[in-house]
């Protein structure tokens, strides 16, 4: 049998498998509920890493850098027990939450404008890259040795220019510049992805090259994307596309993640060369089936599976729910890493997790 990283690296590049590997991403506040209900922990109490425990053939060995203009800059504004607003290297002013998992509340922002971009922020990214931005590279090395002795496959991620930008205009800002100020967007881009490219050499040079390259960018919401197509097509995927194009000169295959709605992108992600596509969220309006009958001679899809059937608690939903699912990408001669659409919340209990994991690997093999 092929180690889950063999397998894993087989599907990615078109190769043949003999199993269908397994990844997934619990939230802390999951972890939290599970450790209750028997998760193993440390000596410390935290919970046991979840990539041996549940036998995921990805692991994350780094990619993440200070790419904010300020490098190293977070000012905590006002801290209760339950939250506290931080202001980034960006300018943006947040609000995470102590208590819970999620994505921060979006307060305030100063990069309002291209004035404010070129004359405060922009100067910060361009020139001689700073090498401080990136850290301790010999950690990726580790992680890397590391994941390899374990048999996984291992792989550098990052968000890009989408998310950055959203965490550096905030949404009204940015989506009114996609409109009214594209050049602005395209100066943005231009220079992260220099920036990107900068960073990454480095770390793949001198920290070690990984076996893939995992690309956070959500574009989309239920039943739509955040905005129309041919926008993201004149100035933002251009910027991918060249980013992918870097990657595969180091042969490295790259996966997007994108949560939300991702048919109407599907085109463009293939045109800029995307190796595969994660999560498929059924609930904003995916049809893993049909991404596979149109698109996958193109793309290797990670996830599909809808959560919901997870949640549900019931364990007749969850074997046929699991079984149908790897049955149907089967039939269609998919190449896929057997995940849920996005990722598993506290609606699901240990123990039912851990059952759809023995349905999976009943169902597993080729």
């Amino acid at each position: 049998m092929q180690s889950g990283r063999e397998a894993f690296d087989n599907i990615v590049r078109k190769k043949p498998a003999d199993h269908i590997p397994n990844n997934d991403a619990p939230w802390g506040d999951t972890l939290t509920r599970w450790v209750s209900e028997g998760m193993p922990t440390n000596e410390d109490g935290s919970p046991v890493d979840v990539t041996e425990h549940f036998g995921y053939d990805m692991a994350g060995c780094g990619g993440w850098f200070d790419w904010q203009p300020m490098r190293g800059y977070s000012e905590t504004v006002e801290e209760t027990d339950e939250w506290r607003i931080v202001r980034n290297g960006s300018g943006g002013l947040l609000k995470w939450w102590k208590t819970h998992s999620g994505t921060p509340e979006h307060i305030d922002f100063d990069m309002t404008s291209r004035k404010v971009w070129e004359e405060k922020y922009r100067p910060l990214l361009v020139g001689e890259f700073d090498r401080e931005r990136i850290g301790d590279v010999s950690a990726m090395t580790r992680n890397l040795e590391r994941w390899r002795a374990k048999g996984r496959w291992c792989i550098y991620g990052n968000q890009f220019i989408w998310e950055n930008m959203r965490g550096s205009l905030g949404d009204f800002t940015m989506y009114t510049a996609l409109v009214e100020d594209q050049d602005w967007i395209h100066d943005y881009c231009r220079v992260y992805t220099d920036l990107y490219k900068a960073a990454y050499k480095i770390m793949i040079e001198e920290g070690g090259k990984p076996d893939g390259i995992w690309l956070y960018e959500d574009l989309g919401y239920r039943d739509r994307l955040f905005c129309s197509p041919k926008v993201l097509e004149k100035v933002i995927f251009p910027y991918y596309a060249e980013m992918v194009e870097f990657f595969h000169s180091y042969d490295l295959p790259v996966i997007l993640h994108s949560c939300g709605y991702q048919a109407a992108a599907l085109p463009l992600i293939v045109d800029a060369g995307f190796d595969g596509l994660n999560p498929m969220e059924v609930k904003a309006g995916n049809n893993i089936f049909e991404f596979v009958e149109k698109w996958g001679d193109r793309l290797c899809f990670v996830g599909g599976l809808d959560a919901r059937i997870l949640e549900s608690g019931d364990r007749e939903v969850i074997r046929k729910g699991v079984t149908d699912f790897i049955n149907g990408m089967k039939a269609r001669g998919a190449r896929f890493v057997y995940a849920s659409d996005h990722s598993l919340s506290t609606n699901i209990s240990y123990h039912d997790y851990l059952y759809s994991l023995e349905v999976y690997r009943e169902n597993c093999m080729y």
